[in-house]
């Protein structure tokens, strides 16, 4: 009889487990798919290297992107970098960078001609900021040769104002970000640097026994120095690089994040550097700088090399409150996962589930991004080597790659899923930025490519939570509120996010501030701290929408005298590390 019931019982827990099972398959969950759309939305921008066959360093080194809205009509439009002729080129026409604006329908319209932005430099990044607080996002453009800074005249064009603003960098500059280093309401700029290769010193590089020629490192060249631009408020900006503490003189940088790494309520800048050690700079809220990277466990790699860093982003990953780094490297170096400690950080690429499947890429964007809208911070790494040949050398690895996207698990680790969400097809991918393109609540990616077309990834998941989108409107801060802290409480935890548009390789990603949701229809609690020290909460209607922030018109919580005068912060409690 005992038999027989626990047989019955046995069989009863089979027919629950099949009905669940029945049940799970009539409602499956999240299906994450991104398309490749660029060409359907008719961004037909490709990118030229101008090469020449002499194989010129900055040729493979490609370009970023910036997404911005320009006119100011509630969507974003997309800015691509594009290189010019090396020294015997036989390509035709003359390479440009283009501007493409959003029809708001699902298509863009190249308005480069228009807009007056088509500069035929060669073009490396690209950063956004309302460098003059008149309502409208500025271009500047980093080149090899002069840099341009693009002034928006509010009626969808721009004006070249480099000489007057006194900002034209004329080396190799990679990457740049505008950030407000000393809390005044208007937005400085920090101009990364690499090295001294040009055409008229290109150096022969590769196997000289087999005469295999190849890209050179960045070691056989000299580096040149960051730039720091403090703006005075009245359109010009003074080169303040010496006396703000930032004295260089190591760094080849390609990728740059600001972020308040120490929570003190002032904005420190990350510096990823190629072949040297990378740097932390660490503001006194004066806008005077101390580099920390050693001290902090950011220089170097777990075992205490230099990496090839590439691109950089920064993003609360886990949910403690703290602002993580994010570093691309080149292969066999493995991507970088930092988490910060409390003002020291903590490498997690192995243990995160990311080193070891970078290690046969070469990785150049990345970003932080929520691609399941479940609250979580995701990765998107933009892969492929420098190096054309680079099967004459190691037949394991491939020129073309696979972009990835890897998902967060919320116990510190990531699951890949490129192969099955969209990023199959390899590519010579470089720049990467993030937005929502479509208005539809999912956050798209926009890829640059070496000597190939541009990609735009659109967000076709299906089965994702709720979301809020988030635009800053600063009056005693920075028009666009970069550097302010929000933390949104909903479903029981609660998500921080700092504004930044600055990240990746050479690009710009959105302004707007994104929180997936997951499956919670309300927010409890929203709270904004500025970058001026006021803190100040804000009432959020209901869920799925865009709201507009404006400073002041939330309830005050506090008025924290932030470091401007050189004391220590009061508003987000700072962390000692030494620094």
């Amino acid at each position: 009889m005992k038999n027989i019931l626990a047989r019955a019982a046995g069989v009863a827990g089979l027919l629950m487990a099949f009905s669940a099972g029945v049940m799970s398959a009539q409602q499956p969950g999240p299906v994450i798919r991104f398309e490749e759309s660029a060409a359907a939305m008719g961004v037909t921008f490709r990118h030229e290297t101008g090469a020449a066959g002499e194989l010129v360093m900055q040729e493979t080194m490609g370009s970023g992107l910036s997404l911005l809205d320009y006119d100011g009509d509630g969507d974003l439009d997309i800015y691509f970098m594009n290189s010019s002729p090396m020294p015997g080129w036989k390509g035709e026409g003359k390479p440009a960078n283009v501007l493409y604006a959003n029809n708001g329908d699902g298509s863009f319209t190249d308005v480069t001609a228009k807009a007056g932005v088509g500069d035929t430099g060669y073009g490396q990044g690209s950063t956004v900021g309302d460098y003059d607080n008149d309502g409208d996002p500025d271009l500047y453009v980093m080149n090899h040769g002069p840099n341009i800074l693009y002034r928006n005249n509010n009626d969808g064009t721009f004006t070249d104002v480099t000489a007057e603003a006194g900002v034209g960098d004329p080396g190799w500059s990679s990457s740049g970000v505008f950030f407000d280093a000393d809390a005044d309401g208007d937005l400085d700029l920090f101009v990364v640097n690499y090295c001294d290769s040009s055409p008229e010193n290109n150096k022969w590089c590769g196997r000289k026994g087999k005469e295999w020629r190849a890209y050179c490192t960045p070691q056989v060249y000299t580096m040149t120095a960051d730039r720091f631009y403090r703006n005075g408020g009245d359109g010009r900006f003074t080169d303040a690089t010496l006396e703000a503490g930032i004295v260089d003189r190591t760094g080849k940088g390609l990728g740059v994040v600001s972020f308040d790494y120490d929570h003190d309520g002032d904005i420190d800048l990350h510096v990823a550097n190629d072949s040297t050690p990378n740097q932390l700079w660490r503001n006194d809220g004066t806008g005077h700088f101390r580099e920390v990277g050693l001290l902090v466990g950011i220089a170097y790699s777990e075992d205490g090399r230099s990496e090839a860093g590439m691109g950089t982003d920064a993003g609360d990953y886990d949910g403690d409150g703290l602002q993580d780094l994010l570093v691309a490297n080149l292969d066999y170096e493995t991507n970088s996962v930092l988490r910060n400690m409390g003002g020291t950080f903590l490498h997690m690429g192995y243990t995160s589930g990311i080193g070891a499947l970078s290690l046969g890429r070469v990785g150049f964007g990345l970003n932080w991004l929520d691609a399941d809208n479940d609250g979580n911070l995701d990765v998107f790494v933009a892969n492929g080597h420098i190096i054309q040949n680079i099967k004459m050398y190691n037949d394991t690895l491939s020129y073309a790659q696979t972009n990835q996207l890897f998902l967060n698990q919320v116990d510190l680790t990531f699951k890949e899923v490129g192969e099955t969400s969209g990023f199959a097809l390899p590519n010579v991918a470089r720049g990467s930025a993030v937005g929502d393109l479509n208005g539809d609540g999912l956050l798209d990616i926009v890829v640059s490519r070496n000597g190939g077309p541009a990609g735009i990834y659109m967000n076709r998941s299906r089965g994702l939570g709720h979301w809020l989108r988030l635009r800053l409107r600063g009056t005693r801060s920075n028009r666009d509120g970069y550097g302010s802290l929000l933390a949104l409480k909903a479903g029981g935890r609660v998500q921080t996010r700092e504004v930044r548009v600055t990240r990746s390789y050479q690009s710009s990603s959105e302004a707007t501030v994104h929180f997936g949701l997951g499956g919670a229809e309300k927010v409890d609690g929203l709270t904004v701290t500025w970058l001026s020290g006021l803190e100040e909460s804000f009432e959020v209607p209901g869920v799925d929408r865009v709201l507009t922030l404006v400073e002041g018109k939330g309830r005050k919580l506090a008025e924290k005298n932030a470091l401007r005068r050189g004391g220590p912060a009061k508003g987000r409690a700072p962390i000692d590390s030494g620094g």
